[in-house]
């Protein structure tokens, strides 16, 4: 079969039409990723004025401190116990839907998940070589009862 320039020129064309039409599709199927892409992009306009400023080793802490302080108002605060609790709801409501029990559970947990999600980072990453020796240390002796 002979390809002639205008063969080729309609396969093509034809290609990015339905590869356009694709793109249209999967846009409109993933509203949710789209969402969620919209809202990194607000969180990280709204942290820029935390970062705008030039940082040295030893400010980083007073830089990212206030974002730090801001989300851990927020999901522990007023806010953060209206979304937990809006979880909860949403839950019961999908579970009362669905007639079963594990959606009530899902919300429950996300918005435990979300209130103590600042305390469960701090303590992960606030954990260092000593406090690890000192626990283990404690650990030994309970686990000795004291028996030499």
């Amino acid at each position: 079969m002979a390809f002639t320039l205008e063969t080729l020129n309609h396969h093509a064309t034809q290609s990015a039409a339905l590869n356009w039409q694709s793109a249209r599709l999967y846009a409109s199927r993933n509203k949710t990723v789209l969402f969620a892409l919209a809202l990194l992009a607000g969180y990280f306009l709204l942290a820029s004025d935390a970062v705008a400023g030039s940082t040295t080793a030893g400010e980083d802490e007073d830089t990212f401190g206030e974002v730090w302080t801001t989300l851990k108002g927020w999901t522990q605060g007023t806010f953060g116990r209206i979304i937990a609790l809006t979880l909860v709801l949403v839950g019961a409501a999908m579970g009362v839907v669905r007639q079963s029990l594990i959606t009530f559970v899902v919300g429950v947990a996300m918005g435990l998940g979300l209130y103590n999600a600042p305390t469960i980072i701090d303590t992960i990453m606030g954990a260092s070589i000593e406090d690890m020796a000192i626990n283990a240390e404690t650990g030994v002796k309970m686990i000795g009862n004291g028996l030499k």
